[in-house]
């Protein structure tokens, strides 16, 4: 028995090892954690996808929107996804080219594929075709992610909003003029344009441009009580989305930067002028004017050789005549007139919404230049000055300031600078010039429209010279006698149109074939009366 118990006899272990729970608990812990993450990883690449491009991301700097008067988004930020590549590593190129050509049928990547510098598949691409290149599964494709600014309507507003740089900086237009604003505040910036009116009247000038073959040409449409522009266009114009770098200068903004001698229609500054100095009145008779003058040396002559020797002050304006003109401005003054067309915001240049506004050019005034600047001849000023002016003469003498930015606040009346009385002389004579068989733009006589204006047929000096070319411009107000609006039109270079077809809408049925004549009574006016025939129910509607 005692060797038995001996056998089984244990003795005490007495190794300095311990083993601590918590420790194992612990290393337990840490090889767990280690399996967990690199079993993620795994199961992350086992599904990432093998076509996935690599994504670069730009820093965001929004500017805000951009709406009509309406509320009508016609500038906002968006962000979009630009595709490039890297040609040096490409693996096979004639393959992808073949790829790309079935994607983008419309152009060509044979020059960029063989070159060594990274360039663009496509800006902009749209989510369709970039899922497309994907599924191609070639790594050298780059995706960059970018905010951009997108013109919804293209061309429509582009000589006003203006452009930005690659920085989505502005650099024209409002895009310049309120450049802080726009990148400070999320709030939208509202202007005072109507998309549709613009839309319709930009639709009209395209139309004529075309039947007279015009350079250019402008329209502007202005609230008279307000200075409100409802409505400004401009052509040629350009593709705002297309960011491109406009230096021909047949895409200057006709309404505000160009500089234009406009000829007859300054004429209704003079006559104003003349019941302003109290020197004349509407019945004041003119005899024995002579069908021309001269002036140092130079002669001054009448457009139309047939014009009455005897005219009444009124009849001098329906009837566009020149020696007439000369005659009240003689009677008025030089520094009476002078200072009468710088009240008018005639003489220089004028303070506006965007940066692109043209300096009427100056000259020495003398006895001469009084007399040519009676009826608009060798004196320069912009549409958008005209339009000005031609608000002021018609609401009742009081002096506003054209804008762009709708303001909520009510309007208050400016320096008064004809009487009301004088004021609604001018309107009744300009009105006669449309309806009386002597003015010189019956075909603006649209029936329930009640148009007044005036026309004006200018030479065009070209380095420093007249030429043949014409400036044909018709400023009208409507509707008279308590008129709301001014719309300018203006033709630069039109030409005689041969098959064009002008219908009278005076409830005489009356049709003309042909442009008899290259003037403002034939092209501008016909411009003018379509536009207001098109825009006329919108504006009883919505104002």
């Amino acid at each position: 028995m005692n060797n038995i118990e001996e056998n089984f006899k244990f003795e005490k272990n007495n190794s300095n090892l311990k083993i601590s729970f918590e420790r194992i608990s612990f290393i337990f812990f840490v090889f767990f954690l280690i399996t967990i993450i690199f079993t993620s990883k795994t199961i992350y690449l086992g599904f990432k996808k093998v076509n996935e491009i690599p994504v670069i991301k730009e820093k965001e700097k929004y500017r805000a929107s951009i709406m009509d008067r309406n509320g009508n988004i016609i500038a906002k930020t968006v962000r979009v996804t630009n595709l490039g590549i890297n040609p040096n590593n490409l693996i096979n190129k004639e393959k992808l080219l073949i790829s790309l050509r079935l994607i983008f049928p419309d152009k060509k990547f044979e020059k960029e594929i063989n070159g060594k510098k990274f360039f663009y598949v496509k800006k902009k691409i749209s989510p369709e075709k970039l899922e497309k290149i994907k599924l191609l599964g070639e790594k050298s494709f780059k995706e960059e992610e970018k905010i951009a600014r997108v013109y919804p309507n293209g061309n429509l507003f582009s000589h006003i909003l203006g452009q930005i740089d690659t920085d989505n900086n502005g650099v024209s237009g409002i895009e310049k003029s309120f450049d802080y604003e726009l990148t400070t505040s999320n709030k939208p910036l509202k202007l005072t344009l109507d998309t549709e009116i613009q839309y319709l009247t930009r639709q009209e000038l395209l139309k004529y441009q075309d039947i007279f073959n015009s350079y250019g040409s402008t329209a502007i449409l202005m609230n008279i009580n307000n200075g409100e522009i409802i409505s400004m266009v401009s052509l040629p114009d350009y593709d705002l989305n297309k960011r491109e770098n406009i230096s021909d200068k047949k895409f200057i903004n006709r309404s505000t930067k160009a500089v234009y001698e406009l000829g007859s229609v300054f004429k209704t500054f003079t006559i104003a002028a003349g019941f302003k100095q109290n020197v004349i009145k509407e019945d004041t008779l003119f005899e024995n004017l002579p069908k021309k003058i001269k002036c140092a040396g130079r002669s001054i002559s009448e457009y139309d050789l047939d014009i009455p020797s005897n005219l009444t002050a009124e009849e001098i304006l329906i009837r566009s005549g020149n020696i007439g003109s000369i005659k009240i401005a003689q009677r008025v003054g030089l520094e009476n007139f002078k200072k009468f067309l710088d009240d008018l915001d005639l003489l220089k240049k004028t303070e506006f919404d965007i940066e692109e506004v043209g300096e009427p050019i100056p000259f020495n005034w003398g006895k001469c230049k009084l007399a040519t600047s009676a009826y608009g001849h060798g004196i320069t000023t912009t549409p958008l000055q005209l339009a000005k002016a031609y608000a002021i003469i018609a609401n009742g003498g009081y002096k506003i300031k054209p804008t762009l930015i709708k303001n909520e606040k009510n309007y208050e009346k400016g320096e008064q600078v004809i009487t009301k009385e004088t004021s609604n002389k001018i309107n009744d004579i300009l009105r006669k010039i449309v309806t009386s068989e002597q003015g010189t733009a019956n075909l603006a006589n649209i029936k329930g429209y009640q148009i007044a204006g005036k026309t004006g047929t200018a030479q065009k000096s070209i380095d420093g010279k007249y030429s043949k070319k014409k400036i044909n411009t018709f400023a009208s107000i409507f509707p008279v006698p308590s008129p709301k609006y001014v719309l300018i039109v203006l033709l630069d270079e039109p030409k005689l149109s041969e098959t064009y077809v002008y219908n009278y809408n005076d409830g005489k049925e009356r049709k003309i074939v042909g442009t008899p004549y290259n003037t403002a009574g034939w092209t501008s006016v016909e411009v003018a009366r379509n536009i207001i025939e098109k825009i006329g129910p919108i504006l009883a509607i919505k104002y």
